[in-house]
């Protein structure tokens, strides 16, 4: 993964990678380009603004939210256990945490 257009043009360059994932905001602008040199190389470059995550179970989402957030994609949380297992508050709770990470809630959380 690269964090930065510094090392993806390093890492798009470098035979025997074989995938660089644009992990920076900006990456987006820089996807076509370094997908370019990255031919060259052998090396294949992915740009994804989001990616979708399942969740199995109210202590599961409590801890992934409390965890520091690697990467700057948004996060689609789709939380597989019944709502009816958190109290208003912990959903209040939840909905806040995630939303100020830029994640946001996917069904059934909706």
């Amino acid at each position: 993964m690269a964090p930065t257009a510094t090392v993806a043009t390093d890492y798009a360059s470098a035979a025997g990678i074989g995938l660089v994932e644009l992990d920076y905001e900006s990456g987006w602008q820089d996807a076509s380009e370094l997908s370019h040199l990255g031919e060259k190389a052998g090396v294949r470059v992915e740009y994804r603004g989001h990616e979708s995550t399942v969740v199995k179970s109210p202590a599961a989402l409590a801890a992934g939210l409390k965890r520091p957030k690697l990467t700057f994609r948004q996060r689609n949380l789709y939380c597989q256990f019944a709502l009816t297992e958190l109290t208003a508050d912990e959903i209040g709770l939840f909905h806040l945490q995630s939303t100020t990470r830029q994640d946001v809630p996917g069904s059934p959380l909706q």
